[in-house]
């Protein structure tokens, strides 16, 4: 798929385009440019200004002509096709000046080659259809291919599901479950339905879906959520909703609705295009008129079609897409995979950043913050007893645990007897006899243990900062516990001074409790923050900030955060993030470095410089060449020739390349 649905108005022609590829125009250009030597070889003009002759053979007069010929079907027809595209969407732009320049060039110059006196177009209708297949093929190759974001949701639900038959397990499709059916979900396997729990607990990660970054104790009466993965215990779930019921299902509504609204935005070489074309065909058919009556039809009539061909400069169909092409490769330099080039040029003019917390600001795993030991064992006896009985689990927190062990280079012990206590934590046999339980708060509770004073004062307080709690627990004895959170990535705090000196305001949004939130928020220095929001109110917010005329960029990795990344004037999904993340955003961070969101402004500013720059030549040739073409001075004796535009044709598509080629020296 070339262009997604939604992108159809972004540039006309694109939407005029589909179906041709990449590789079409690349192939065209090659061909139209080995075809346009001999044109120009053969061609009196060129060879005049180069002072050089041709080999000459019999019909050697008509080698323009006829390879003329050749590449105005061959690579000119795209064009003309595009053209009529446009004229029926009664939008006439680029794809209309190119076809009328082409078509009147070639009909003019086989009209003066065989039936009337003058002097043809060939060479510039050559050169002209071969720069305009070039810039089209750089404009297309440098815009990433827009892959539909639903498909990779959909990826997120197995096909298959364990339907329980008379008690026992049976592979069925998820398509042929029924409401009421009772359905195996094993450990570690993804949850195909939304339903209830009905026997069994288990730890379920439900951040790709809500944001949280903790898993969720589940037991019986419990809901359960399509797209889910299932961490540590076996559960039998029975189906409350199925297929477009489901919340995964919605998620992909507001996905396709935020994609399908994105559709208003024209870049400005359309424009431009649009108001060059009404100017040269008006001034093309006054031109005519003028001269008819003043002089006589082969002076009108040569003066008309010279206005039509200088109006369509090689510069304007260059101006965009070579700033386009420099600056996709500019970004790849820099680790930012631009999708949506629109996103892009809107950067420079964002109000607010929305940042996703759990693998965005944060690193989207659980580290060691606290330890805290009673009388009698040290911070890194906790440590290591918890370590060595978390070694085998494949839960979040326990991988934390662990990590922050190899860290400090605490050794781990071999544990027997080993037991995973699900939806609570683990136990096993240390040291010999020694029985030890690494478990979580509701495992004291339903066990009636006494947390000692000088711990429970310190998890109280880890508590309120949104922290995790672990307790060692022995002969019923809490021994110690630790605290964990997700880390916030060193870069993060870095980014948001930058945003913020550069006047933009910076928020956060998760599914994370009030009390997570408020910790990283002040941590960071953020204007605002947004706690306990709902995959479709994070889309919500954005459209609320937006109401005010605010241009919000999302930054997010998750499932959850795709409607708002194509919510947002801006997407930018961090890199290491889901492939749905990635499929929804206009903008991918490679590196999942946030400080990357600012190098995305930079270039943004430095890249919508330059277009302007590269309009302003193009177009500015325009306001001096047209007037000159039509005669305006004929009375002072200076009428500008055809091969004179030509040359300041090419002037001006010299000058539109090399300012271009300046961006590469952006500092971002």
């Amino acid at each position: 798929m070339e262009h997604s649905h939604h992108e159809h108005s972004e540039h006309q022609d694109h939407d005029k385009h589909a179906g041709h590829s990449v590789a079409m125009f690349k192939d065209k250009f090659w061909l139209s440019l080995l075809l346009t030597l001999p044109v120009l070889a053969y061609s009196e003009m060129i060879q005049h200004w180069f002072s050089f002759t041709p080999p000459t053979f019999p019909g050697s007069q008509y080698v323009p002509f006829v390879f003329s010929t050749i590449i105005f079907f061959y690579g000119g027809l795209v064009f003309i096709k595009s053209a009529w595209g446009e004229l029926k969407a009664k939008l006439p732009g680029m794809m209309t000046l190119i076809s009328l320049a082409i078509i009147t060039a070639y009909v003019y110059s086989v009209a003066t080659q065989f039936f009337i006196k003058g002097d043809g177009f060939f060479w510039e209708l050559a050169t002209l259809v071969t720069i305009m297949l070039l810039g089209h093929w750089l404009e297309m190759a440098s815009v990433a291919k827009a892959e539909n974001a639903l498909d990779a949701i959909s990826k997120l639900l197995p096909d298959k599901a364990e339907k329980l038959v008379n008690g026992k397990p049976k592979q069925v499709l998820v398509s042929e479950l029924k409401v009421g059916d009772l359905v195996l979900i094993r450990p570690g396997s993804s949850i195909p339905v939304d339903g209830v729990i009905v026997d069994g607990s288990s730890a379920v990660d439900e951040a790709a879906i809500t944001g949280e970054s903790k898993p969720v104790s589940k037991t019986t009466n419990d809901e359960v959520i399509a797209g889910t993965g299932n961490q540590d215990g076996s559960l039998t779930v029975k189906v409350t909703k199925i297929g477009q019921d489901t919340a995964l299902a919605g998620i992909m509504r507001l996905v396709a609705e935020a994609q399908s609204s994105k559709s208003n935005v024209q870049i400005l070489a359309d424009k431009a295009a649009f108001y060059l074309t009404i100017i040269a065909i008006a001034t093309s058919i006054a031109t005519f008129i003028f001269w008819l009556i003043a002089k006589d039809a082969s002076f009108a009539l040569e003066r008309s079609v010279t206005v039509l061909i200088i109006a369509c400069p090689h510069a304007l169909g260059l101006a965009i897409p070579l700033v386009v092409s420099i600056s996709t490769a500019l970004s790849a330099k820099n680790g930012l995979l631009v999708r949506k080039r629109l996103a892009l040029e809107a950067a420079r003019k964002l109000d607010w950043v929305l940042f996703d917390k759990t693998g965005t600001l944060t690193k989207g795993e659980h580290g060691v913050t606290d330890v805290w030991a009673t009388k009698g064992y040290t911070e890194e006896d906790v440590l290591h007893l918890t370590a060595s009985l978390e070694q085998n689990s494949e839960h979040i927190v326990g991988k934390g645990i662990v990590k922050k062990a190899e860290e400090q280079h605490v050794h781990l012990d071999k544990v027997a007897n080993f037991k995973a206590l699900p939806g609570l934590g683990v136990q096993g046999t240390l040291h010999g006899s020694e029985v030890y339980i690494a478990a979580s708060y509701r495992y004291i509770e339903d066990n009636k243990l006494i947390v000692p004073t000088e711990i429970a004062k310190m998890v109280k307080q880890a508590a309120k900062e949104g922290k995790t709690e672990v307790y060692l627990i022995t002969n019923k004895k809490v021994v110690g516990a630790l605290g964990l959170a997700d880390i916030v990535r060193e870069q993060s705090k870095q980014t948001i001074a930058t945003l913020k000196s550069m006047g933009i305001k910076t928020a956060m949004i998760t599914g994370d409790s009030d009390e997570v939130a408020a910790y990283v928020s002040k941590q960071l220095g953020l204007d605002q923050y947004f706690a306990e929001v709902k995959p479709e109110d994070k889309a919500a917010k954005v459209k609320e900030l937006q109401k005010n005329g605010q241009k919000v960029a999302m930054v997010g990795d998750g499932i959850n955060d795709a409607p708002a990344l194509t919510q947002a004037d801006i997407g930018i999904a961090i890199g290491a993030g889901t492939d749905v993340a990635i499929k929804s955003a206009d903008i991918i961070l490679v590196k999942s470095d946030p400080q990357d969101v600012v190098k995305v402004i930079n270039l943004s500013k430095a890249t919508y410089r330059k277009m302007l720059q590269n309009l302003g030549w193009a177009t500015g040739y325009n306001v001096f060449a047209i007037p000159l073409a039509a005669g305006v001075l004929y009375g002072a004796g200076i009428v500008l020739a055809p091969a004179l535009g030509a040359v300041l044709m090419s002037v001006s598509t010299v000058v539109v390349a090399f300012n271009a080629q300046l961006l590469r020296r952006a500092k971002l």
